[in-house]
This record gives structure tokens, sequence and C-alpha cells, in this order.
């Protein structure tokens, strides 16, 4: 994912969570979140 492609998904995120005159997507905050996390490590990856 591009730097730009993840800003689009933050100001996205926090325009569904912030703005009120935007109506509440669960569904759709789920899937922004779940793109911009980055995936677990594997445990003994941690701290190196």
């Amino acid at each position: 994912m591009t730097e730009r492609d993840y800003a689009r998904k933050i100001e996205e995120l926090d325009r569904l969570l912030n703005d009120p005159e935007v109506p509440m997507q669960p569904d759709r905050v789920w899937s922004l979140l779940a793109e911009i996390t980055p995936p677990p490590q594997p445990a003994g990856a941690r701290g190196r």
C-alpha cells in the first residue's frame, strides 16, 4: 500500500468516526482497520 493509499484510508476512517454528519458504518470501519493494520508477527520475531 502506498503512503497516499494509507493516508486516504486514514482520512476516511477519521471521517467515519468523528464527523457527526456521516452515519456510522461499522462494517466499513472494521474493513478499513483491517486494511491499515499490519499482520501480526510470530512471537519469536518481535523486538528484532
